[in-house]
C-alpha cells in the first residue's frame, strides 16, 4: 500500500504506541490529517507539555508535575498506611475506587530476571527508607497476580516483616457480578484464598 512518505512516517510513529496496529494507526494518521491545525497543535503541544512537566514523585515515584505530588502532600490523607503498586497506572486504578485514603509507594516496575530487571531496578531502597523514617502501621501490596507480581511480593515481604510493620496484599477473585460457572480455577482458588468473615 502506498502512502505518501510524511503520512507514512505518521502511521509508523502511531504504530510504536502500545495495542496500536496498522490499521488503528491509519485510522489515527486520517484523523489527523482532518483536523485544523490549531487542534494538531494543540495535540502536539500537550504531548511535548507532558513530556516536560511529568516527572516521578521524589517521595512515592507517582507521576507528577510537582514534587511531592498532590497525593503525598495531602494531609487528610493517612500517613501510616502506604499501598505498594508497580506502576503509576495502578494508583490511577486505586484512585478510581475512591475507597484507599492513604499514601503510595511506586515501584516502577516488576522483578523480573528475563527482562534483566532485578530488584535494584525498582523503588524498593526508597520503599525501605519511607518506612524506616514515618511511622507506618501498614504495608498493602496491590501488586497483580502475575508470576512477576508474585516474585515481587515474595522478596518484599522477606525484607518487610523483620521491620515489625504490619505487610497485606490485596485480595483477588471473582468481579462483582461474575458467575462462578465461567471462573477460571486460579481466580477460584485466590476467591477462596483471599476470603473474610462476614
Amino acid at each position: 500500500m502506498y502512502f505518501t512518505r510524511p503520512l507514512a512516517k505518521l502511521i509508523e510513529q502511531f504504530q510504536k504506541f502500545p495495542g496500536v496496529g496498522p490499521k488503528s494507526a491509519q485510522r489515527m494518521a486520517f484523523y489527523v490529517l482532518d483536523l485544523d491545525m490549531s487542534a494538531v497543535r494543540e495535540i502536539a503541544d500537550s504531548i511535548v507539555e507532558a513530556k516536560e512537566k511529568v516527572k516521578n514523585c521524589t517521595q512515592c515515584f507517582h507521576l507528577t508535575a510537582q514534587d511531592p505530588c498532590e497525593i503525598c502532600q495531602n494531609s487528610k490523607r493517612d500517613q501510616h498506611l502506604i499501598c505498594v503498586v508497580a506502576e503509576p497506572r495502578d494508583v490511577i486504578a486505586l484512585e478510581r475506587s475512591a475507597e484507599f485514603r492513604g499514601l503510595y509507594h511506586v515501584l516502577t516496575g516488576l522483578i523480573s530476571p528475563l527482562e534483566g530487571k532485578g530488584p535494584d531496578e525498582l523503588t524498593i531502597r526508597e520503599l525501605l527508607r519511607r518506612i524506616g523514617e514515618g511511622q507506618i502501621n501498614e504495608v498493602i501490596l496491590a501488586i497483580n497476580p502475575t508470576i512477576e507480581g508474585d516474585a515481587t511480593v515474595l522478596y518484599l515481604n522477606q525484607l518487610l516483616r523483620p521491620l515489625g510493620t504490619r505487610v497485606s496484599r490485596i485480595a483477588f477473585g471473582l468481579p462483582v457480578g461474575g458467575d462462578l460457572e465461567y471462573a477460571d480455577d486460579v481466580t477460584l482458588a485466590k476467591a477462596l484464598e483471599g476470603r473474610r468473615d462476614i
